[in-house]
């Protein structure tokens, strides 16, 4: 139960540590060496890493009745790349990845490009939200006992040998789209002292049985980049006939613990009548110094100029 949590996209630690119509074209695979533009820039390492992992572009087909429409715009990575992304090249813990069902990045950057941003996808079977709260929903409330919860996890953070989180605020405050049924917000955060805020920018789609989840991965400084791809992103998942918001049966299907509110506080339903706040935050841009970093561009780029 991850919903409220910032991922940290270390690069250094890979570095240094080596529409409802489905007429559409099915997923297609490609070569890292060919995908990605940026593969030769790479020494070893990177193209190692890169090897390994498989892009997809196209129609995807996801669990749940979710289907994505990539087109040729962004491209998907299965649940084992994830894991590798966010643990091998981004330094996040082993377990990060563990709920994810796959990630989604723009074509134009691969996974461990200095300046790029990912989208981590989730499904929280949770049940049916209902969003009649949607309309009066305090936000400045809903930051303060926000930022509460996330302080009271910081202990466990330190213990476990993380650094603690500060909820900075609304990075971009929460939006539903009641016709849609798609909510989104962004959060602020800061990890330590470190000078650079990570931005978790969330996506949600509200079905009949749960919540996708779409969940951006990216610092402050590209919030205007991730905004102006907001539009096409909410465009890229529906749900199947069956499956969809709308298909609810009131009665006969479960619904959630929590409404609107609780989706964006992070609050999940645990078992029935008891609600947790995850406490585990994960994030981007860590710093591991495990050798100098003196050289570093040439280490990872494969730089074949001399100092």
């Amino acid at each position: 139960m991850r919903d409220d949590r910032g991922i940290r996209m270390g690069r250094t630690f890979f570095w240094l540590g080596l529409v409802l119509a489905f007429s559409v074209c099915p997923a297609f695979a490609e070569k890292s060496a060919d995908f990605f533009k940026s593969y030769q820039q790479y020494n070893d390492a990177g193209k190692a890493f890169l090897d390994k992992i498989d892009p997809k572009t196209g129609a995807i087909d996801l669990a749940e009745g979710v289907h994505l429409d990539l087109k040729d715009k962004f491209y998907f990575l299965n649940k084992e790349d994830t894991t590798s992304v966010l643990t091998e090249a981004w330094g996040n813990p082993p377990d990060a990845g563990s709920d994810a069902v796959g990630m989604i990045f723009p074509v134009s950057n691969d996974p461990i490009a200095e300046n790029n941003w990912g989208i981590e996808l989730r499904w929280e079977k949770i049940g049916y939200v209902d969003d009649s709260e949607a309309g009066s929903i305090d936000y400045n409330e809903l930051l303060r006992n926000m930022r509460a919860d996330t302080l009271s996890g910081n202990d466990q953070r330190v213990k476990d040998g993380y650094s603690p989180i500060t909820l900075i605020g609304w990075a971009s405050p929460p939006v539903y789209d009641a016709v849609n049924k798609r909510l989104h917000w962004a959060k602020e955060l800061q990890f330590g002292n470190d000078a650079v805020h990570t931005l978790n920018y969330d996506v949600r789609f509200l079905g009949r049985e749960g919540v996708f989840v779409m969940s951006y991965i990216a610092t402050v400084e590209q919030l205007p980049e991730i905004k102006q791809s907001l539009d096409e992103v909410l465009d890229l998942a529906v749900f199947k006939p069956g499956k969809t918001y709308l298909d609810f049966r009131p009665g006969v299907d479960t619904v959630a613990a929590i409404g609107i509110g609780g989706l964006i506080a992070g609050k999940l339903a645990a078992k029935a009548g008891f609600l947790v706040v995850a406490l585990i935050a994960l994030k981007k841009f860590g710093l591991i110094l495990l050798i100098p970093l003196a050289g570093l561009w040439r280490i990872i780029r494969g730089n074949k100029t001399t100092s």
